[in-house]
């Protein structure tokens, strides 16, 4: 069943803080942006500084837009996210970085921006639990949803069926159901619930059409 996934995006601790809580009323699981300023032009708040709302036992993903992500396995072991999604054009050990995770019971996922093709990843996908859809602006709430990046979400279902499938960039009430339709998994939505005047309806509402199809 597909899930909507809140999306927190923050530059300062306080907005960071002011995000997470605006979103644990009703969030199932939230995504959880990072940039180092190195593979993005703007930067996000250390890792150091995060911390996660467990107490309200929800599921948290951490999407690191990180030139090496994985030099940051320590601070990783001390947030402990249920899944950390690096980008498959980063740098670094991933396979090493991946083993790593998985012994710590971290899942680990992949994304893709738009120009990159499915098989690069193709051979990494035993390994892999979780491919992103990358269809926004990087580091930031937007963007725009390019439904034609969908081809990879189906060539990604053949060659792994049970793979999860996440999209972040552009959803809203108005193609959130195609994207169901198409076999995403995840939704990762940030500014249509950020930005709402009622963030909890807005996320009830893209809910209730996502479940509507399922």
């Amino acid at each position: 069943m597909s899930i909507i996934c809140p999306t927190v995006t923050a530059s300062t601790p306080h907005e960071y803080r002011e995000q997470v809580e605006r979103l644990t009323p009703f969030a199932k699981r939230i995504h959880l942006d990072f940039m180092d300023g190195l593979f993005t032009a703007n930067k996000s708040i250390e890792l150091s500084k995060v911390w996660l709302p467990h107490e309200h036992k929800i599921e948290c993903d951490l999407h690191l837009m990180y030139m090496r992500p994985d030099l940051y396995l320590n601070e990783i072991k001390h947030i402990k996210p249920s899944l950390v999604i690096v980008h498959a054009e980063s740098q670094g050990r991933f396979m090493q970085f991946a083993d790593r995770l998985h012994y710590l019971k971290i899942k680990i996922g992949v994304a893709l921006l738009p120009q990159t093709p499915v098989k690069l990843i193709a051979s990494a996908l035993p390994d892999i639990d979780h491919v992103l859809i990358f269809s926004g602006d990087l580091g930031h709430f937007g963007g725009k949803a390019n439904l034609a990046l969908l081809k990879k979400a189906a060539e990604l279902k053949l060659l792994k069926p049970d793979l999860e499938i996440g999209w972040d960039g552009g959803i809203n009430e108005h193609n959130v159901a195609h994207l169901v339709k198409r076999g995403v998994d995840v939704l990762n939505v940030g500014g249509a619930i950020q930005r709402s005047e009622d963030p909890s309806q807005a996320y009830a509402t893209l809910e209730a059409i996502a479940e509507m199809i399922q």
